[in-house]
C-alpha cells in the first residue's frame, strides 16, 4: 500500500512578493557557502521532473574555476497538460528574478537569461518591465547581476537543457552528449546553472523562510511542495500547490469527477495510472516511497470512463513524432513505428500479439535514445498498453 498522506494545500509560491527587495538584500549579505548548505539541507529537488538536487547543482557551479558563468531559467514549458510556469511568470515574476540573482551571487555568475517559450511571447513585455525595475534596485544596492530574455521558437525538444543551450547559441535545437554536464561546460562552453521556473521560486521560499519550513513539508525523499496543473475530466481544473507524498487516491478524491478511470501523471512523457493502482501510488520522487513512486513535472490529466485510451495514446504518439528532433534513430524511427503499429493493430491488420513487439521497441528506445524525449516515450506507451490493452484492440 502507498503512504497514507492526506492531500494538503499550501500557498507559498503565489503569496505576496512585495518583500522581494528585502529578501534579495538580506540574502546576498550571507556567505555563499551558508546559502548552499541551506539549500542542501532543505532537500529541494528540481521541479522539472528529473529531480536533481538543487543545492548540489549550485554547489558544483560555484566550485567551477572559470571566470564567466551563466544562470538560465528554463521557461520553455512545453509538456502537454502543464501550464504552471506561465502563471508564476505572470503573477510573481520578481521571485524568479530574485532567485536567479541569488544563484548568481552564490556561483559567481553575473548574467542570467530567461529562455521563454515561443508561445509565451505575450508575457515578454511585462517581464521586461519587471526586469527593468529589478535592475534598478540591483543598481541601488550595488549588486552586479543582469537578466535578459531569450525567446524560443516553439520546439518541445528545447525544454531539454542542452538542446536549450544549443538554441541559445544559434544552432539547431538538439541535445548534446553528456558528460560534460552544464555545470562544467554549458552555455558558451562555460559553467551554467539551468533550473526551471518553479524550482527557482522554491529557492525563494527557502531563502525567505529557511530550509526547515520547506523540509517539514512533504515526506522523506520528497520534501516540500509542488505546483500541479490539473486538467481533463475534473470539476476543479487549475493550478494548485500541494505537499509531495500524497497518494494518488487522495488526489483523485479531491479532483476527480467520481468516474476517474486513469490519471496521466507528468504529461505525455509521464505514466498513466489506472484506477486499480490509485491506492498503491504516491506522488513524489523515486526513493523509499512505499508502493509506486510517481515523479512529475506538474501535469495531472484525469480521464473518466467516456475516454478512449487508444485515442489518448494515439494523440501522445502524434505529439512525439512531431516533436522528435530527429537526431537519433531510436527516437526518430521509433516514434513513427509505434504510431503506425497501434493503428495497424486497431484496424486488424496486425494481431494483438504485435503490441508485445511494440513494447520491446519502447524498451530499446528507453535504453538507446539520446535524450529524455525518446527515453520517456516508453512511460506512457507501456502504461497505457499494459493496463488498457482491450482498448488498443477493439
Amino acid at each position: 500500500m502507498a503512504i497514507s498522506h492526506q492531500l494538503k494545500r499550501v500557498d507559498f509560491i503565489f503569496s505576496n512578493e512585495n518583500d522581494w527587495e528585502k529578501v534579495l538584500s538580506a540574502t546576498i549579505k550571507k556567505k555563499p557557502a551558508d546559502l548552499i548548505n541551506e539549500l542542501i539541507s532543505s532537500e529541494l529537488k528540481g521541479r522539472g521532473g528529473a529531480g536533481f538536487p538543487t543545492g548540489l547543482k549550485w554547489k558544483l557551479a560555484a566550485e567551477a574555476k572559470e571566470d564567466a558563468k551563466y544562470i538560465i531559467c528554463n521557461a520553455d514549458e512545453g509538456e502537454p497538460g502543464t501550464f504552471k510556469d506561465r502563471e508564476i511568470l505572470s503573477k510573481v515574476p520578481y521571485k524568479v528574478l530574485t532567485a536567479m540573482a541569488v544563484c548568481g551571487y552564490i556561483t559567481g555568475a553575473k548574467e542570467g537569461i530567461i529562455y521563454l517559450r515561443g508561445e509565451y511571447k505575450f508575457l515578454q513585455a511585462e517581464l521586461n518591465k519587471a526586469i527593468e525595475e529589478f535592475h534598478y534596485y540591483c543598481k541601488e544596492i550595488k549588486f552586479d547581476f543582469r537578466i535578459s530574455i531569450f525567446m524560443g521558437s516553439g520546439a518541445y525538444i528545447c525544454g531539454e537543457e542542452t538542446a536549450l543551450m544549443e538554441s541559445m547559441e544559434g544552432k539547431r535545437g538538439e541535445p548534446r552528449n553528456k558528460p560534460p554536464f552544464p555545470t562544467q561546460r554549458g552555455y558558451k562552453n562555460m559553467p551554467t546553472v539551468i533550473n526551471n521556473v518553479e524550482t527557482l521560486v522554491h529557492t525563494f521560499t527557502i531563502f525567505k523562510y529557511g530550509a526547515k519550513k520547506f523540509y517539514d513539508l512533504g515526506v522523506q525523499y520528497s520534501r516540500g511542495t509542488k505546483l500541479f496543473s490539473v486538467s481533463g475530466d475534473t470539476p476543479k481544473p487549475g493550478i494548485y500547490e500541494l505537499e509531495l507524498g500524497m497518494s494518488l487516491q487522495d488526489f483523485v478524491y479531491e479532483f476527480g469527477d467520481g468516474d476517474t478511470k486513469a490519471v496521466q501523471v507528468g504529461g505525455a512523457s509521464g505514466f498513466l495510472v489506472p484506477r486499480k493502482k490509485f491506492k498503491d501510488a504516491a506522488i513524489g520522487f523515486k526513493g523509499k516511497l512505499v508502493g509506486i513512486s510517481l515523479p512529475t513535472g506538474g501535469s495531472m490529466m484525469l480521464f473518466n470512463s467516456s475516454r478512449s485510451m487508444y485515442n489518448v495514446l494515439d494523440n501522445y504518439l502524434e505529439f512525439f513524432r512531431e516533436e522528435s528532433c530527429g537526431q537519433c534513430t531510436p527516437c526518430r524511427v521509433g516514434c513513427q513505428q509505434l504510431l503506425l503499429g497501434i493503428k495497424a493493430v486497431k484496424r486488424g491488420e496486425k494481431p494483438a500479439a504485435y503490441l508485445d513487439k511494440l513494447l520491446r521497441l519502447t524498451e530499446t528506445m528507453q535504453l538507446t535514445a539520446k535524450c529524455g524525449l525518446g527515453q520517456s516515450v516508453a512511460n506512457s506507451f507501456s502504461s497505457i498498453v499494459e493496463n488498457f490493452q482491450e482498448e488498443m484492440i477493439y
